[in-house]
């Protein structure tokens, strides 16, 4: 991996540990596009998958970043953490462009109760921050 990608995955792995939920952003290239359960269809957009990045690590206690794969500009990074009383584990397959911003991120998350608590939590804040409102 370059050094250019080591520099990404070094602000990634700061941006989870200090939740710097703002530091996002900067991060994502315009175009970026995220698969998350339980949604089949990925999200588009910078603005979009920053909010829905932001809401999974306030939601998602104990968010750590374990195991880390890496081939050129693809990442594959283990986590694990909790929602309400329910461990999860799951992966974060990321792409970087030649900007070294995040072009595609795919989320796998198990267990299947832990993705369906998930959902519950953070759907009503999409559909407020969608619609306009505030979450």
């Amino acid at each position: 991996m370059g050094a250019d990608a080591q520099a990404f995955l070094k602000q990634w792995h700061r941006i989870a540990v200090e939740r710097d939920i703002a530091a996002i952003e900067a991060l994502l290239a315009e175009g970026v596009s995220l698969g998350a359960p339980p949604y089949w269809t990925k999200l588009q957009g910078r603005g979009l998958v920053n909010h829905l990045l932001g809401l999974i690590l306030q939601t998602v206690e104990g968010f750590t970043y374990h195991r880390e794969w890496m081939d050129g500009a693809e990442l594959a990074l283990e986590f694990t953490g909790r929602v309400g009383d329910m461990d999860v584990q799951g992966i974060d397959l990321i792409s970087l462009d030649d900007e070294n911003k995040v072009r595609n991120v795919d989320v796998m998350i198990r267990p299947v109760n832990a993705v369906i608590a998930l959902q519950k939590i953070i759907s009503p804040k999409m559909e407020a921050f969608l619609t306009g409102g505030a979450a």
